[in-house]
């Protein structure tokens, strides 16, 4: 039972890490997803250097251009200093 509950551990980690892309802050990855989500937005510069340095510090980008950002919590959980959210 310990043997197929340790392998199917290893198997989503595995699986898992394969679907999380390991960025770098001026990487394509970065440059890409926020062009994408940013693209419906009023004010594209302030969201694009927003998201930028939330990708940088974060390693994610939620996908859409609106929401879904329980899909990186770090993303989710950024503040600014008047305790709003800091991402797009």
């Amino acid at each position: 039972m310990k043997l197929v509950f340790a392998t199917l551990l290893l198997v989503t980690l595995l699986l898992g890490s394969t679907f999380m892309p390991v960025t770098m802050a001026d990487s394509d990855f970065c440059k890409h997803k926020c062009k994408f989500r940013c693209s419906e937005a009023k004010k594209k510069p302030h969201c694009l250097k927003d998201c930028h340095l939330c990708c940088k510090d974060c390693h994610c980008v939620p996908s859409g251009t609106y929401g879904n950002k329980d899909e990186c919590p770090c993303y989710r959980d950024k503040k600014n200093e008047r305790g709003k959210p800091k991402c797009p």
